[in-house]
C-alpha cells in the first residue's frame, strides 16, 4: 500500500526511533523475565516457562515498536517563517504550533542509545506553563538537531555594554568531585538504597530471609551499635551514589557564551544535555549554597531568566543550573562573566539586618525543636518514663543545633544595591544569594505582621517574571526597607509611601 509522501517543507523524525524503542522495551523485558520466569515456576516447569517468557517478551517487543512505527510515520514538523508545526496522531491528528518569536529554549539531550546511534531529543519550548509551550521532536539526528537549535535562537542581538568574556566562560574541573558526598542527596540515596533492597527482597520472597541473615550478623551487638552500623552502611551507599550522579550529571560540563548573546550549557557522561539561555532574557543570577557545600567554601549558579522551559521534567534536570558547586571565588567570577560585569554582585558587602531579626529566628528555631520535647514529656508522665528519657536526649541535641542554626540564619541576612542589581541573602540550610536586575522588578510586596511592627521590623518582596518569580529581603528594618525599594526601582514604591504617610 502506497502512502502519500508530505510536502517538501515538512520534515519527519528519524526512522530509527523505531529500534530504539524496541531496544528499550526489551531491555526492560529482560530485566522483569527473571523474577517472572521464577514466579511461573509455581505452575509450570521451568521450560514451560521460559517459553511463556520467551513469547510474552516477543509481543510486547513487536507490539512497541509496531506502535512507534506508527507513530513516525504520523509524526512531522515544520519551521516556517513564522511558526514552527508539530502534526501527530493516527485517528485523532494533533497539530501545535508554537509563534517564532515567542521561543525561548530548544535543548538537545541524548540517552546512552541515542547517542550510540547519533540522534537526540529536542525540546523547543516558549517557558510558560504546561506541555502545551513546549513541542518535543523525539528524535532527529544530532546534525538536525544542532540546525534546529541555531535556526530557532537565531537573534539580532548587540552585546550589552560593558567588560565580558565571549566563548568558553567555564569548564568541568573534576575535582569538584569532592562537594558530592557532602550534598543532600547522599543521605536520600542511602535511604533509596536500603528501602530498594527490602523492596527487591520482598519481590523475589527473600525478604525474611534477608532480615534474618542481617540479625545473623549482629546476634551478639548491642542494639544501638546495630543501628550505627546499619546508618553508617546507608550513608556509604549514599555516598557512593552520590559520586555517580554527579559524574553522570555533571561530566563534560562545558559553560559557553555564543555569537549573538545565548549562554550554552553542555554537560553529561551517559546522557547529554543541551541546554541555552538568551541573555536578552537573563534577570539576574542565584548563587545558592546548600549547608554541606558552604562549609567547605563552595556554591552553586544559577540562572534568574524568563523563558526557561517550566515543566515537570525541566524541572528534575536542573534546568536553570549554570555551574555545578565549585569554590565560592570561582562562582563569583562565573556570575560576573554571566552579567558581563567588572564586579560580581553576588559579592557585594550587604547591609546587616536588626537584631531583632536574630530574636525571631531563635524564638522559630527553640519553638519548633521544643514543641515536640513537651509533647514527649506528657506522654512520659502519662505512659512510660522511657519517652522522658526519650525527650532529655531530644533536648540536649537539639537545642544547641537549632540555636547555631538560628544564629547562622541571622548573619546570612542581608541586602544591597550593586550597580543595576538589588541583591538579597537569606537561608541557612540552603543559603542563597540572588543578584536581580533591578529593571526586571514588576511590583513589590510588603509585609508586616503584629509582631514585626513592635519590633520596627518588615518583610519586603521584590516581584519579577524570571527565576522564582519573587525575591525576599527578610525582617529587614522598616524605614531602611522601605527605603532600599524605593532606591532600587525609582517611582515604583513611592505613590504608596506617600499615601500612606497621608493616612498617618
Amino acid at each position: 500500500m502506497s502512502t502519500v509522501a508530505p510536502p517538501a517543507d515538512w520534515h519527519r523524525l528519524d526512522p530509527r526511533t523505531v529500534l530504539v524503542t524496541a531496544l528499550v522495551v526489551a531491555g526492560v523485558v529482560a530485566g522483569a523475565a527473571i523474577p517472572v520466569t521464577l514466579g511461573l515456576t509455581r505452575w509450570f516447569s521451568l521450560p514451560a516457562a521460559v517459553l511463556q517468557v520467551l513469547a510474552g517478551a516477543a509481543l510486547l517487543v513487536g507490539a512497541a515498536a509496531g506502535a512507534d512505527r506508527v507513530r513516525w510515520h504520523r509524526t512531522r514538523y515544520r519551521i516556517g517563517q513564522e511558526r514552527v508545526d508539530l502534526h501527530t496522531g493516527l485517528l485523532l491528528v494533533k497539530r501545535r504550533s508554537l509563534a517564532r518569536s515567542r521561543i525561548r529554549t530548544v535543548d538537545l539531550t541524548a540517552n546512552l542509545l541515542l547517542r550510540l546511534l547519533g540522534l537526540v531529543t529536542v525540546r523547543i519550548g516558549t517557558g510558560e506553563q504546561g506541555s502545551e509551550s513546549t513541542l518535543e521532536l523525539d528524535p532527529v539526528t544530532r546534525t538536525e538537531g544542532e540546525r534546529l537549535r541555531r535556526l530557532l535562537l537565531e537573534r539580532a542581538a548587540t552585546a550589552p555594554p560593558g567588560v565580558h568574556r565571549e566563548g568558553e566562560l567555564a569548564v568541568l574541573d573534576p575535582r569538584w568531585i569532592r562537594y558530592a558526598p557532602v550534598s543532600f542527596v547522599a543521605p536520600m540515596l542511602g535511604g533509596a538504597a536500603a528501602g530498594a533492597v527490602m523492596q527487591v527482597s520482598d519481590w523475589v520472597g527473600a525478604q525474611g530471609q534477608v532480615i534474618e541473615w542481617v540479625g545473623d550478623r549482629f546476634r551478639e551487638t548491642p542494639l544501638l551499635w546495630v543501628v550505627i552500623v546499619l546508618v553508617l552502611a546507608a550513608l556509604v551507599a549514599g555516598v557512593v551514589g552520590a559520586l555517580g550522579l554527579w559524574i553522570e550529571m555533571w561530566w563534560n560540563y562545558r559553560l559557553e557564551r555564543e555569537p549573538g548573546g545565548t549562554l550554552r550549557v553542555r554537560r553529561g557522561l551517559f546522557t547529554s544535555r543541551s541546554i541555552s539561555v538568551e541573555e536578552a532574557r537573563l534577570r539576574g543570577v542565584d548563587l545558592v549554597e546548600p549547608l554541606g557545600v558552604r562549609l567547605l567554601g563552595a556554591a552553586r549558579l544559577d540562572a534568574i531568566t524568563t523563558g526557561l522551559a517550566k515543566d515537570q521534567e525541566a524541572r528534575n534536570a536542573d534546568h536553570n543550573t549554570l555551574l555545578p558547586a565549585a569554590p565560592r571565588p570561582r562562582a563569583d567570577a562565573v556570575a560576573a562573566d554571566v552579567l558581563r560585569e567588572a564586579d560580581t554582585p553576588t559579592g557585594a558587602a550587604l547591609t546587616p539586618h536588626p537584631r531583632a531579626a536574630r530574636g525571631r529566628r531563635l524564638r522559630w528555631s527553640l519553638a519548633a525543636v521544643l514543641g515536640p520535647v513537651l509533647i514527649l514529656t506528657l506522654l512520659g508522665v502519662l505512659l512510660t518514663p522511657v519517652l522522658l528519657w526519650i525527650a532529655l536526649g531530644c533536648a540536649v541535641v537539639a537545642v544547641p543545633v537549632a540555636v547555631v542554626l538560628a544564629l547562622d540564619a541571622y548573619r546570612a541576612l542581608g541586602h544591597t544595591l550593586s550597580g543595576r542589581y538589588l541583591v538579597t541573602r537569606s537561608g541557612t540550610v540552603r543559603r542563597s544569594t540572588a543578584a536581580l536586575e533591578r529593571a526586571g522588578v514588576i511590583g513589590w510586596t510588603v509585609k508586616q505582621s503584629v509582631f514585626q511592627r513592635r519590633a520596627g521590623l518588615l518583610t519586603i518582596t521584590a516581584t519579577t517574571a524570571a527565576g522564582g518569580g519573587a525575591y525576599t529581603a527578610y525582617d529587614t528594618d522598616a524605614a531602611e526597607g522601605l527605603g532600599f525599594a524605593a532606591e532600587a526601582v525609582p517611582g515604583l514604591l513611592e505613590p504608596f509611601l506617600e499615601r500612606s504617610s497621608k493616612d498617618a
